[in-house]
Parts: structure tokens; sequence; C-alpha cells
């Protein structure tokens, strides 16, 4: 009775989340532009894109982190109402397993039509603030209407 209760309780906050979700994408569409923009490079090392498909990239792109399981499905679900018609889900080390997680719930519990695209696994080298280098796993999942 206990895991019902839990159940019922995560679906009522997913719903209640979404309804928010709702009323705040202007909010945070403002504010993913303003961090697109604190951390593009100068114009002269980037390749040259369109506007376009660069934003759509971004905003179409989940990155898992220590938010509950639910917080990242919501994410993943929100971007699909917003039209979008690719989500990919990225995680690194420890983090990987929940990023199976998120899009597990949204393929089984929410969005019974969406696919896996593609899967990529990699591994990217990262330098500690004492020089040390460590090398950590990390997936992107892509999810397709």
């Amino acid at each position: 009775m206990a895991v019902g209760g839990s159940i019922r309780k995560g679906l009522n906050y997913l719903t209640y989340v979404l309804t928010l979700a709702n009323f705040l994408s202007g909010i945070r569409g403002e504010a993913m532009e303003e961090q697109k923009t604190e951390m593009q490079e100068p114009e002269e090392t980037q390749p040259q894109k369109p506007e376009e498909a660069v934003r759509r990239r971004d905003e179409n792109t989940v990155f898992i982190g220590k938010k509950g399981t639910m917080g990242y499905v919501l994410a993943v679900v929100t971007q699909f109402n917003n039209g979008a018609d690719e989500v990919c889900v990225k995680a690194r080390g420890k983090l990987i397993s929940r990023a199976v997680d998120v899009v597990e719930i949204v393929r089984h519990r929410f969005m019974p039509d969406a696919k896996v695209r593609n899967i990529d696994i990699a591994t990217e080298e990262l330098t500690s603030e004492d020089g040390s280098k460590s090398k950590v796993s990390s997936i992107e999942i892509k999810i397709q209407k």
C-alpha cells in the first residue's frame, strides 16, 4: 500500500509541475537565452551554423544531474509538449543509470509511441582543480516522437 501511495504522490506532483511548467515556459526560455549568450565563445573560433539549428539543439537537450528522476522526466515530456520532435538526454558517470531510468519512464508511462533513435557512449577526460586527469563515461540518448 505504501508503494502505491508514493507512486500516486509522484504522479500528482508531476501533474502539478507540468501545469507550472506551461506557465513558466516563457521565463525558462529567457533564462536559457541568457545562459547561451554567456557561454558562447568568440565568433572567430565557432563554426558558422544557422542560429535556428543551434538554438533547437540546445533547447532539446536534458542534462541529468542531482535532481530526482521525475524532474527530468518532466523536462523531457515538456520538451515534447512544446513541439520538439526529438529530445536528447545526456549524463556522465554514476548518473548514467538515472538517464536510462528517465528515458524508460518517458517511454513506458507517458509517451508509449516514443522511440529511442540513437544511443551514443563515450569517455571524457576531465581535469580536476589540482591538475590531475580522470576519465568519466558519458551517454547520450536521443528519443523521437
